[in-house]
């Protein structure tokens, strides 16, 4: 069977792949198909496989055309996200009709709207993870064997009424170590080139060595809209022999980013990866999500194998705040974190978001204190996008905190945020001024230098600084663009 897989054309600048509803971000970041890479790796084990990533292409619809039409697939499977859930639609449908394949929906959207989809003209929805979902319709289109007990799908019959087959069980920890190496499908499909993480040296190379988080963060889509809250992971040596592969057949690559929600949820496993990193002789720099809970012994494991950064999410300098949003963390937690990081020699990412459930002129201060204290070494400041599925979108849909309840609506002309949560006290033009206030003040300051010489002091100094001198020209950009 020929399966075409396609990361579908939008707003340019614009990543699917992201945690949150979809976005072009402020620093320049292009994220890696990353999702739909794995179910690719999953599919060419026994079928003939096309992987095309439009937006890193540049193409359009009619570039897309011309491929299929020369490609002829059996099966079309169109990836999404929920603020660009309109657009993916009508492009699969047009490649429906233009090519008669069966088309499936995949994304975090797929479980929150099957019906809606369905609806659209599309065949198929896979709802959730779905690699072996793919495989498996696969499997009963190419035997005619029909797709009732294909679990995980939704779909409508020849009388009109729309099936939701069982949701399909999680992938196991088992199961994840038997998935083809992603670095494969991305040196076969992909130019890693195209991609770009503030954040990261690049090129950079994005790997899963688990899926699922335990955390119930409010505000988080991917544990509830795709993943899981039950975290499986694949085994050290299988990660590991992965990064040796990286290693030798990726001569270019400057760093494996570990894109697991919260890869140091289990301690062990990370001191365990990192003994038998030193042990191979590894030399691969990587990074990867982290947890404000994360102690100083772990963090020095961390360095010594040759990690660089930690992603972390700080959310909030007030407790209350942190306590409304379900994060698990204090702000003393997060204040010893970053003292426990700078002093294992580590960079971190800080994510906070202004403007969630009880945010009140005061508490921005004190997020604004929180930063000034913290001084990450690269800040990143949201506003909420509320996202189907989670409890931070019930709690703003019941209060009648949401100016549109929409996601397809939550994104500018450029792909960039808007701001579509609105308090009594603290309207959204606020609460978007506030956002950017803090980050122009934090890197068009005279305080910044510090920090940015600290990063290109370190290893690998040319790399830090070549990653500041992208970003800031994409951030320079942004703002040319929030003013106008």
């Amino acid at each position: 069977m020929k399966i075409y897989l396609l990361n579908p054309p939008f707003i340019k600048g614009f990543s699917r792949g992201v945690r949150g509803v979809g976005e072009a971000t402020r620093g320049g970041t292009l994220y890696i198909p990353i999702c739909l890479s794995y179910a690719a790796g999953v599919l060419e084990e026994l079928h003939e496989v096309r992987l095309i990533d439009a937006q890193a292409r540049n193409w359009n619809i009619e570039d897309i055309l011309k491929d299929i039409f020369y490609f002829k697939p059996d099966l079309l499977v169109v990836d999404t996200n929920f603020s660009s859930l309109n657009n993916d639609l009508k492009i699969a449908q047009k490649l429906k009709k233009y090519s008669e394949a069966i088309t499936v929906i995949v994304g975090p959207p797929a479980s929150q709207y099957p019906e809606k989809i369905i609806n659209s003209g599309v065949d198929i929805v896979a709802r959730y993870e779905y690699d072996f979902t793919l495989k498996e319709i696969a499997e009963k289109i190419e035997n005619d064997m029909g797709l009732s007990g294909v679990e995980g799908i939704s779909y409508k019959m020849f009388d009109g009424k729309i099936i939701n087959n069982p949701t399909r069980k999680l992938t196991s920890s088992e199961e994840l170590d038997t998935i083809p190496f992603i670095s494969k499908v991305y040196k076969k499909h992909l130019n890693i080139n195209d991609y770009f993480l503030s954040s990261s040296f690049n090129p950079m190379i994005q790997i899963f060595t688990g899926r699922g988080c335990p955390n119930r963060c409010a505000f988080c889509s991917w544990p509830i809209t795709l993943m899981g809250t039950k975290y499986r992971f694949r085994s050290i040596n299988n990660v590991l022999d992965e990064f040796e592969y990286i290693e030798k057949e990726f001569a270019g690559i400057k760093e494996i980013v570990i894109e697991d929600d919260t890869f140091t949820v289990d301690k062990k496993r990370v001191a365990e990866f990192c003994e038998k990193y030193v042990q191979r002789g590894l030399n691969i720099v990587w990074s990867c999500n982290a947890r404000a809970t994360l102690d100083y012994e772990t963090m020095k494991k961390m360095k010594n194998a040759n990690c660089r950064l930690l992603i972390c999410g700080y959310e909030s300098g007030s407790d209350e705040i942190l306590q409304n949003i379900n994060k698990g963390v204090t702000v003393a937690q997060i204040k010893n974190f970053a003292n426990n990081a700078r002093k294992a020699d580590l960079l971190v990412h800080g994510d906070f978001i202004i403007g969630l459930p009880g945010e009140t002129k005061e508490t921005i201060e004190m997020t604004k204190k929180l930063i000034r204290q913290l001084k990450p070494d690269i800040l990143q400041v949201l506003i909420p996008q509320p996202i189907p599925g989670t409890d931070l979108y019930a709690t703003c849909e019941n209060e009648g905190y949401l100016l549109s309840g929409d996601p397809n609506e939550y994104l500018d002309k450029y792909g960039y945020q808007k701001s579509v949560v609105s308090y009594p006290h603290l309207s959204n033009e606020i609460i978007k001024s506030e956002a950017s206030l803090i980050l122009n003040k934090y890197y068009f300051s005279i305080k910044y230098i510090p920090s940015a010489f600290r990063q290109i002091s370190r290893k690998h100094g040319f790399l830090e600084a070549k990653r500041l001198f992208f970003s800031a020209k994409m951030f320079i950009k942004y703002a040319i663009k929030s003013k106008k």
